[in-house]
Formats: structure tokens, sequence, C-alpha cells
């Protein structure tokens, strides 16, 4: 399989993977973070895919996709801190001043999991990070150790997976998700 990871700014491939399989459906779109704590509670149903759209519309990259051939398989978000609810989260620290990005979210569509995707995911999120002028990246994954995750919980990624990439524990957080606390992880991108 031979992957390619693209910016994300075509809809339909993002719809692809973060739209509902029924257009009514309410789904995250990835937006719970990116967007205001009230606006993400008041955008229901297709409104949250008209957002999405929106986003696309803008030319600037969303997040990363992985494609398999022309087939989008994977996503990852990633964008400035300052635009997104990590911004003010209480339970994730600030390490520093620093204009960081963030990295929220790995998805890979069932039938591509375990053939490397998320690692190639979080370089395709830590390239465009540093092609925008980042000066470093953060990741919120959960610090499992060996317990299993819920698949439709490991959404932050896995804190081994982000070592893997280079990232370092920068910071321990009181955010717990699904029965895991989450770190802190980080990668200085100067």
């Amino acid at each position: 399989m031979a992957i390619d990871v693209r910016p994300a700014s075509v809809l339909e491939d993002v719809r692809a993977l973060l739209g509902p399989k029924s257009p009514g459906a309410n789904v995250c779109w990835c937006l719970s973070y990116r967007i205001p704590s009230r606006l993400d509670k008041e955008l229901r149903g297709p409104a949250r895919g008209e957002y999405v759209a929106e986003l696309c519309r803008t030319g600037v990259p969303i997040g990363v996709l992985a494609y398999d051939g022309e087939e989008p398989v994977g996503w990852a978000a990633v964008a400035p801190r300052a635009d997104t609810s990590f911004a003010r989260n209480r339970k994730i620290p600030h390490v520093d001043n620093l204009p960081v990005w963030s990295l929220w979210c790995i998805r890979v569509r069932p039938g591509h999991r375990r053939k490397g995707l998320s690692h190639a995911l979080i370089a395709g999120a830590v390239a465009l990070a540093r092609d925008r002028g980042a000066p470093a990246i953060e990741a919120y994954p959960l610090d499992n150790g060996d317990a299993r995750v819920d698949q439709t919980m490991a959404y932050p990624g896995l804190r081994k997976n982000f070592e893997r990439a280079g990232f370092t524990h920068a910071a321990d957080t009181t955010s717990v998700l699904s029965g895991h606390p989450r770190v802190l992880m980080r990668l200085d991108l100067r």
C-alpha cells in the first residue's frame, strides 16, 4: 500500500472520513475542539457539515488526509492551538507562550487499520505545521501503557505512537478519556 498524506481541503474527501452515513445524522465532523463550546453545541446535523464546507472553501487546510491511491483512508486534525478550544482548556496545560499547533484527532477507516497509517498521519500533520511556520506541535494522546483502547475512543492517538514520531512528554494533564489519562506530548519544529 502506497500512502500519500496531503493537506485536507477537498470537502468530499473530508466527508468520506468524518461525515455521517445518513445526511441528517449528528456527527462530530472533528469540530468539537476546533470551535468554541457554545457553537459546538449549537451546530446540529447538516449544519456541522456546512460549517466544515465553509472551512474547506477558505483554502486553509483543516488537517491532513491519508490516501491509498485516490481513496481517502485516514484523517488527522491539526491547527494552531490558539484557534482551538485547547487555548482555553483547563485540563490541558500550556507549557509556554509559543504559538504551537495542536494535533488532536487521528482516524483511520476500518479495513485500513494496523498498516502504519496513524504514523503517516502524524508525520503529515507535523509537516503541515512546519510548513505553516509552527515553532512546535503538541498532541494530547492517551497514556494507555499496554492496555487496550476502544477504537472509538482512541481518536487522540496513543502515547507510544507519538514517541515513535519523536514527540516527548512535556506535561501531565488532568484530562482522562475512556479511563486513560491523557498526556501532553510535544515536538520542537525549529
